[in-house]
């Protein structure tokens, strides 16, 4: 857990009181990945005569004896870079015990010759641990900032040192640590979606206009899967112009192994196991800490009727992997594990898979992905799985197509319509487009021959019209 420090002020080093940042503590934006250490080590970097690991969900260091300076050995973060802004306010802090009692050294720097730091503080540490917070103003402009442990320069023998709940927070702004909401103007329009696309490439055809103002220019989702090619620069570049125009984009991810396993019109996903731990936690460092909405997997719990229970298990533990993933290295993301819709699975027993699954450590989960109940059905199915939930969680519902409610069948059904546009509220926590309006559920109903995921300006026209 994230603390806000309040307390002693002595020598720049605040004896802290916890204080969750649920209870009123002053607004900050976390700028470091995995500084909580659950699974990994992942976006921390050491010196090659200080091996650090995970311990008991600590970062261990085992640090050689003998070194003449402190950047001897080290360890630190810089990737992805760590923006700094002149005159802004940051806090560092840090739990911290080691094997004997070191006098150690931290920077904020730029990463760059002649590293100057932004701030350089001496820190003593013992067997016990202790938290560690130092505030301070920058005194650089540079997006290559990186935080450095400097651990050597010392007479003595080795020793191994531990870190946890690592922590470097900008003050200024006004945005709340983690809330992607706050810290954007509004949602992304992607201007390289599927419909948007078409529109650039077919400006004489009559069907333009139409699509252009009711579809290509409101926000809606990017999906990712196997086809996406290397998936931190295919995320990086989405999430990065998003980030550059102060747009909140939604995600969805889309490659669990096996996807579809009841024969439907979209199997496939990674090809093991351990390549889709590689690619998720490829997608979520390649977030870092911009802010983002991610969707996990849709359809991935509704499906388990056609599988074993080796494979349920296999599976849960790759989507526990995954929603980890962003808790851990993509602090601004808010992650929802895919619920099914309310014509599928009963809440009660959705409510056990979405636990099994992990879901506590999601931000919440989703409801009628690429589906077409009504919103008031989603919403009714959502409350319903939180009727059965230990806690509560946020939901969201995709509206892409649900404005005329569900058809006789799931597959490109006719008569179905544009619903709600992307929204906060509206009876979950938000309103989002996550199918592509437009884009096939497969070669089937009024999509006969068109293949999943292909867009169609003929399905895009039948959407706005409600025909």
């Amino acid at each position: 857990m994230r603390w806000i420090t309040r307390g002693l002020v002595a020598a720049g080093l605040v004896l802290a009181v916890g204080l969750p940042l649920s209870q009123g503590a002053s607004a900050a934006t976390e700028l470091l990945q995995n500084g909580t250490f659950t699974t990994s080590t992942a976006s921390w970097w050491s010196s090659g005569n200080t091996p650090i690991s995970v311990d008991a969900g600590r970062l261990k260091a085992v640090v050689p004896g003998g070194t003449a300076n402190k950047w001897d050995a080290m360890l630190g973060q810089k990737a992805p870079a760590i923006p700094l802004h002149q005159g802004r306010n940051y806090t560092l802090s840090f739990d911290a015990s080691a094997t004997a009692s070191r006098q150690l050294r931290t920077t904020v720097q730029q990463n760059a010759d002649p590293y100057p730091a932004t701030l350089d503080k001496l820190f003593t540490v013992g067997t016990t641990v202790q938290h560690f917070s130092f505030p301070f103003t920058s005194s650089m402009e540079t997006t290559i900032g990186e935080l450095t442990f400097q651990l050597g320069g010392l007479a003595g023998g080795g020793y191994t040192v531990y870190f946890d709940n690592i922590s470097l927070t900008d003050n200024t702004g006004g945005s709340a640590a983690g809330n992607p909401l706050e810290m954007t103007s509004g949602f992304y329009v992607d201007p390289n979606s599927n419909p948007a696309v078409w529109v650039r490439n077919n400006p004489n055809d009559s069907r333009k206009a139409q699509i252009e103002s009711s579809i290509s220019t409101k926000p809606m989702g990017r999906w990712f899967g196997n086809w996406s090619g290397d998936i931190g620069a295919s995320v990086g570049g989405f999430v990065g112009a998003a980030d550059a125009a102060d747009k909140l984009p939604v995600l969805v991810a889309y490659n669990i192994p096996g996807r579809d396993a009841c024969g439907g019109h979209s199997g496939g996903g990674a090809g093991s196991p351990a390549a889709y731990r590689s690619w998720i936690a490829a997608f979520a460092s390649a977030i870092g800490n911009r802010p983002a909405v991610v969707i996990i997997e849709p359809d991935s719990l509704g499906d388990f009727n056609c599988m074993s229970q080796d494979a349920i298990n296999e599976r849960n533990g790759m989507l526990s992997y995954a929603i980890n993933q962003f808790k851990d290295n993509a602090p601004n993301t808010w992650a929802y594990l895919d619920g099914g819709n309310a014509g599928w699975v009963a809440a009660d027993v959705m409510a056990q898979r979405l636990v099994g699954a992990g879901v506590a450590n999601a931000r919440g989960f989703s409801v009628n992905v690429s589906n077409y109940y009504t919103t008031a059905a989603s919403v009714s199915y959502g409350n319903a799985i939180n009727g059965t939930l230990a806690t509560d969680k946020p939901f969201v519902v995709d509206t892409s197509r649900n404005g005329n409610g569900p058809g006789n069948d799931w597959c490109n059904p006719p008569g179905r319509k544009l619903g709600a546009v992307s929204q906060v509220g509206g009876g979950a926590e938000m309103l989002l487009w996550v199918k592509v309006p437009g884009d096939s559920d497969g070669s089937c109903g009024i999509g006969a021959g068109i293949p999943a995921g292909t867009f169609s300006p003929d399905l895009a026209i039948r959407l706005i019209t409600g025909t």
